[in-house]
């Protein structure tokens, strides 16, 4: 049976196992972000990547921390660029080739990286060609995910995409700690960074092979093959007027509409799109999200843990590694739970709150009884660590992309992606490149400032994020537009044509189908098709 025909019924209503196989594809992008993230956190130990990189004589060679910082945070540079490149790419390409190409500029990277001899600049520069792939990625899999999925699995999907990166850094962990045997050699280092090369092919080729953003045809006028794209996600290709298929195309169609009556989303809409409610809001809201989610202080662990644990007086540190890797990975299924049965404001401040405090414990236990004169000392941070690290996989890991992905309107909703995936590796630089002054200037006291940040996050969550789970995204658009609707209050609101969120109104629908056979729709041509 073709894929495009053959669904499952998930949260009361058809899913497409097309939908299914598009989110496990497109969520191969995260990996390959985690597996970079948690790679140069064992490799900046191995002794050949010292010894050929590092700094001072032959035989007794480290890293001073300016050219350490700059090893590691120059591809959140790469992926800063990439992520603003990505919504140009996005939408002149289409979602799909868009992220083949994030996925060669990603192989190209790695091979420049590969090829390093010596010379730590030439280490640095494939690390932020590898950056530019990661960044277009990170912006183009939450949006052609949030575009493509069913209401009914789209925050679970996109949620998967941090599944992925703990997975990505997991892996990473585990071979690191395989090829720490034959750290003497530069076969060490080389094949970790070469086996990206291998993870990254299964989402350049596969991702060819699955539908286009049927939200994107819409906005290019391809009506017809939107909801073809729309019948085959649901598992219905054969049946494209199925009422289940009609009723999200006729929502889609009818918001799509009414933007494009107003012209094409330019930058500066992002920042004062007056025409549209909240749009400015919005992007301020995304960017600071992405931004703080860096600023929780995860890649404070997952950059530098193994260098922090080992300077704490730690045996081995990548095993310490490989344990948060683990606990990432396993903590994150939850939220996967979590965010379709209970929402996105909730957990978010929940875990800002969660992740604050043992941030704080950390950091006063580190100060106060320096892990290096105490055992027991450590043995708590590392408690802490592991907490913290649980919290931020159930709740800021993915729900942070799950909100870019369903908040911003179709007409800005790949620049407004972008500007705040931006954000998030402008975050991700600023940890990476200071880490390595603050671990010499105020060791373990900048937990007091990733406690500051959390507890700042949450705030921002309580009070200017919106609850959109179980919405279209059309339907979030038609939310943030009440005035008077408070985020509070976000939760209670029902779109019109519900009961609630997730019962349509049958009697509503059914006038709608009548009132809308026969209309005709305008392609980008400017022909007339029967919708």
């Amino acid at each position: 049976m073709a894929l495009g025909k053959s669904k499952i019924r998930i949260n009361g209503a058809d899913c497409g196992i097309e939908a299914i196989l598009l989110g496990v594809t497109t969520s191969i992008g995260g990996f390959l972000f985690g597996y970079d993230t948690g790679q140069i956190s064992g490799m900046q130990i191995f002794s050949d990547f010292i010894e050929r990189f590092g700094q001072g004589p032959p035989g007794n060679r480290a890293f001073d921390d300016i050219i350490l910082s700059l090893v590691v945070s120059l591809m959140s540079i790469g992926t800063l660029i990439g992520a603003l490149s990505g919504a140009y790419t996005a939408d002149w390409w289409g979602r799909r080739k868009s992220l083949t190409f994030g996925v060669f500029m990603f192989i190209i990277g790695n091979i420049i990286q590969i090829t390093a001899m010596s010379s730590w600049v030439h280490m640095m520069m494939g690390r932020f060609v590898a950056g530019l792939g990661v960044g277009n990625l990170s912006v183009g899999v939450p949006m052609y995910q949030s575009e493509c999925c069913p209401r009914e699995i789209r925050g679970a999907v996109v949620a998967s995409y941090q599944l992925l990166i703990t997975i990505g850094i997991l892996i990473s962990n585990l071979i690191n700690y395989g090829v720490r045997e034959i750290e003497d050699s530069s076969a060490s280092w080389r094949i970790v960074i070469g086996l990206g090369i291998a993870f990254s092919m299964p989402l350049g080729l596969g991702v060819l092979f699955l539908p286009e953003s049927p939200r994107w045809l819409a906005g290019r006028g391809r009506w017809n093959d939107a909801r073809i794209c729309m019948a085959r996600l649901r598992g219905l290709k054969a049946d494209p007027h199925n009422p289940l298929v009609e009723d999200d195309f006729q929502e889609m169609h009818s918001t799509i509409m009414q933007q494009a009556n107003v012209g094409t989303g330019t930058w500066w809409e992002c920042f004062a799109g007056s025409d549209k409610p909240r749009v400015f809001y919005r992007t301020l809201l995304g960017c600071a999200i992405h931004f703080l989610q860096q600023w929780t202080g995860v890649n404070y662990f997952f950059y530098y843990g193994a260098s922090i644990f080992e300077s704490a007086g730690i045996d081995d540190p990548i095993l310490i590694q490989l344990v948060l890797g683990a606990v990432n990975v396993v903590m994150t299924f939850p939220g996967l739970y979590i965010v379709e049965r209970v929402g996105r404001r909730i957990p978010l401040i929940v875990g800002a709150c969660w992740q604050a405090t043992w941030l704080l414990i950390f950091a006063a236990v580190g100060i106060a009884r320096p892990p290096d004169e105490n055992e027991s000392s450590g043995i708590v941070m590392i408690v802490a660590a592991c907490m913290f690290i649980a919290s931020f996989a159930m709740t800021w890991g993915p729900f942070a992309w799950v909100v870019i992905g369903e908040t911003f309107p179709l007409r800005t909703r790949a620049r407004q992606a972008s500007l705040a995936t931006a954000n998030n590796w402008l975050g991700n630089f600023m940890i990476s490149f200071l880490t390595p002054f603050a671990d010499s200037g105020i060791g373990y006291a900048f937990g007091f400032v990733f406690f500051g940040t959390n507890a700042a996050a949450g705030l921002i969550v309580y009070f200017f994020l919106y609850e959109t789970k179980s919405l279209a995204l059309e339907q979030v658009d038609i939310m943030y537009s009440q005035q008077e609707l408070r985020p509070w209050q976000s939760s209670k609101w029902n779109p019109e044509g519900y009961l609630d969120r997730n019962t349509r109104d049958p009697t509503y629908w059914d006038q709608r189908r009548g009132s809308a056979v026969g209309e005709p729709v305008e392609d980008e041509k400017g022909s007339k098709h029967i919708l």
